[in-house]
């Protein structure tokens, strides 16, 4: 089973492609799943077959070529763990997509590298320079002007969103903790289970099926794409570490603002692009500071070794 396990790679150009490309693929998710909402399909059931279409073909292609291997982890703690961080920021993205454009969503859960960083200290033994830390500020700052709290135009459903942005941080550096310790499929596999129980218990309280054949195409394709995202993610986490990985997801909030503008006519406002602006300038900064300290701490190690 253990030449399954793909080891870690320092592969960081390979880990970003393919982690680009996961997150073109799911942006079908977040638009199908705001989709779904705005036909009036409850956040619990769009949960729920969101992680059961998962389950379902994972079992029916990946069970059949593994086997036992595919149940068989190193670390089912962990696995749990990952799967609860998942399903939490899975539900609290949806919930807060009845409320607010992508747009807005979409920018809060990118305040998730923000957040990696942070937690990358105490949870993965890194350290976080006060540079960082004030690109962190920066990060929150522009969180701020977008969801402008203690005015009109704030939305408590923000709140949800920033909490799901902690526990998509968390999935994040479990997912690192992970690789090279189970395989992707098999992470795939729990975090989809997991999730699955937990909410299958609501899921079916005021169930209601799609009406339309473009409801029914996102009914079914949320799971296929976020298995699928997913397991691109997982693969990429075995070539990078989160802190490289996390700065690129900003193409999405692109991709995002074209879908709010185009498909639920809901364009990004004047405030949108500022405060976004500032979080993805302060994500970048923090990727070229962490760039630069690499390479500083290689030299110093080419000189020991010479």
């Amino acid at each position: 089973m253990s030449t399954l396990i793909a080891p870690v790679e320092e592969r960081h150009n390979s880990g970003i492609g393919i982690l680009l490309l996961s997150q073109l693929i799911l942006i079908f998710l977040d638009t199908s799943a705001k989709w779904m909402s705005t036909q009036g399909i409850p956040t619990g059931e769009i949960v729920f077959i969101r992680y059961a279409v998962h389950v379902a073909l994972i079992l029916a292609i990946v069970w059949p070529l593994r086997g036992r291997a595919l149940f068989s982890t190193a670390n089912w703690k962990l696995e749990v763990l990952r799967g609860i961080c998942l399903l939490a920021t899975t539900g609290g993205n949806f919930l807060a997509m009845r409320y607010l454009p992508l747009t807005i969503t979409g920018a809060l859960i990118f305040t998730s590298p923000l957040m990696v960083c942070a937690l990358s200290g105490p949870l993965l033994g890194e350290t976080i320079g006060w540079r960082r830390w004030l690109a962190i500020l920066a990060g929150f700052i522009g969180i701020l002007i977008i969801v402008r709290p203690g005015t009109e135009a704030f939305q408590p459903a923000s709140l949800l969103g920033l909490a799901a942005a902690f526990f998509v941080a968390l999935f994040s550096i479990i997912t690192r903790k992970l690789a090279g310790v189970d395989t992707a499929m098999t992470q795939q596999f729990y975090a989809g289970a997991v999730a699955l129980v937990i909410v299958t218990p609501v899921a079916f309280t005021g169930w209601t099926w799609p009406s339309d054949g473009i409801t029914w195409l996102a009914f079914f394709g949320a799971g296929t794409v976020g298995m699928t995202g997913h397991v691109l993610i997982s693969v990429a986490h075995r070539f990078a570490p989160p802190s490289t990985l996390a700065p690129f997801n900003y193409l999405t909030l692109l991709y995002l603002a074209l879908v709010s503008w185009i498909v639920f006519s809901q364009p990004p406002d004047a405030w949108f692009f500022l405060g976004a602006g500032i979080i993805i300038l302060s994500g970048l900064y923090i990727w070229l500071r962490e760039r630069a300290l690499n390479k500083r701490t290689t030299s110093v190690d080419e000189a020991i070794l010479d």
